[in-house]
């Protein structure tokens, strides 16, 4: 899923956007300072957010709490069962953010199939195209 949304958001038809990938648990407050808008992605196990997307909220949050209000994020989640807690997370957390929904979340339950790997690459290149220059 990572690899399709990555795929959406650096399409070659978009342009001056640069994607920089980080890693949950290595994302800092200058990351997310230093971005005009997030893909964010985890698997919902147990029904809530991975604990590496929580951190890197825990890190991120009060110093980015008035900076990036208004910024797109788009979201990505894949789980087995109930992922309706790691839905209420987010959209809590970047409620509180003042981030605006690029696009509509895009679930997986099971192994991705070839509709929901298109529908990560258009999540992907919709939140791109909304950071065009």
């Amino acid at each position: 899923m990572f690899e399709a949304v990555l795929a959406g958001a650096t399409d070659p038809e978009i342009g001056g956007v640069e994607v920089v990938r980080r890693a949950a648990l290595a994302c800092s407050p200058a990351d997310m300072l230093g971005a005009d808008g997030y893909l964010l992605g985890s698997p919902a196990n147990l029904g809530y957010l991975s604990g590496a997307l929580k951190h890197a909220f825990d890190v991120c949050y009060y110093p980015c709490l008035d900076s990036t209000r208004g910024r797109p994020f788009g979201l990505y989640l894949h789980g087995n069962e109930g992922t309706e807690g790691a839905e209420r997370a987010v959209a809590g957390i970047t409620a509180g953010l003042g981030w605006v929904q690029a696009a509509q979340t895009v679930v997986v339950s099971g192994k991705p199939s070839k509709t929901d790997l298109e529908a990560c690459v258009e999540l992907g290149g919709t939140l791109a195209a909304q950071l065009m220059e």
